[in-house]
């Protein structure tokens, strides 16, 4: 029997830990940042927070004590891009060599404009830790995954022994992986995506229609694959689950909080008060987009849409006028 740690006690978090528990064969663990959210998650055998009406099996441990983490075989970090350093350097004293890391954050770290992995790796290398670590993406709303709706994700390993443990640890009637060893095409795929929801978002808010839904979703993932390949990802990843699988959910899907946060945008709305809004939900794509951005200029790559969402989120330009630009760019091929 595996023992599995989560790392997060978010939606998704939740969600994994019960797709885990109907699948059977786990000793699980969700293990919370703070004792007083794991106290009350316990008390009211439910993550009421963020994840409500969905009762916790006794089984799911809640914890966040650190001896459920030592012991595990696999720990699935679900910890929002701007935490995730700082916990796990928290939790770096916890951790021994063979355990594997799955990274279920979809972000981009902002300042270092580093992957997920990548920063779970700068943390622990320089305490000798080694550990195998890969990602999990895919179109996935936390509410679908917890209801037991069929759902398809991708496992990314460069080692590809580790990507098939992994899909056979969690794959169950209602979870299907599949397997890759491009991690850099996994996490920007489902990283970049959000940022192109909130575009859809904005679309939708300013009561845009279809054609340009369809628009930004195609032109989306054309910059996406530029800069993933730019970044050492392969092209065919991004036109799979984590690419734009992930993008057609997150900018048409009613749950994807990416999109709600663009609808509001649209709406005229301000930033600060949309993000209050969330209630502790966290947008990943308002940080993502000022990473992406500095990622690309990194490595000479040209996001149109990215960078008008910049404009958008950071310095108050009015939505219509970015869409305007938008369509007032150069004539190009497609290709």
């Amino acid at each position: 029997m595996s023992r599995i740690a989560i790392l997060g006690a978010g939606a998704w978090g939740t969600a994994i830990a019960l797709s885990l528990h109907r699948r059977g064969g786990h000793e699980i663990t969700l293990w919370s940042h703070s004792q007083a959210e794991a106290q009350q998650i316990i008390e009211a055998k439910e993550n009421v927070l963020f994840l409500p009406g969905f009762p916790l099996p006794p089984e799911i441990l809640v914890t966040a004590e650190f001896g459920s983490v030592r012991e595990a075989d696999m720990l699935v970090s679900v910890i929002p891009s701007e935490f995730l350093r700082p916990t796990m350097t928290r939790l770096r004293p916890h951790l021994h060599n063979g355990q594997f890391i799955v990274s279920a954050t979809k972000g981009v770290e902002e300042r270092s404009f580093l992957r997920m992995t990548q920063v779970i790796s700068e943390v622990l290398e320089p305490a000798g830790l080694l550990l195998s670590i890969g990602a999990l993406s895919g179109p996935s709303f936390a509410l679908e995954v917890a209801h037991g709706q069929p759902t398809a994700v991708t496992a990314a390993f460069s080692d590809l022994h580790i990507a098939i443990l992994v899909q056979q640890e969690f794959s169950s009637e209602t979870l299907r992986l599949y397997t890759s060893t491009d991690v850099i095409g996994v996490e920007l795929g489902g990283a970049l995506k959000n940022v192109i929801a909130i575009a859809a978002g904005i679309a939708a808010g300013v009561g845009l229609g279809y054609n340009s839904t369809a628009g930004l979703i195609t032109r989306g993932i054309a910059e996406i694959t530029r800069l993933a390949v730019a970044c050492g990802g392969r092209r065919e990843t991004l036109g799979g689950l984590s690419g734009i699988g992930d993008l057609v959910l997150t900018c048409t899907g009613s749950l994807s909080r990416n999109r709600t946060v663009g609808e509001a945008l649209g709406h005229g709305r301000k930033l600060p008060e949309i993000l209050e809004s969330l209630g502790g939900k966290v947008a990943e794509g308002v940080r993502t987009t000022r990473a992406a951005l500095g990622l690309a200029r990194k490595h000479g790559v040209e996001m149109p849409i990215t960078e008008q969402m910049e404009l958008i989120l950071d310095e108050g330009k009015e939505p219509r006028e970015a869409i305007r630009e938008l369509m007032l760019r150069p004539g190009k091929g497609e290709h």
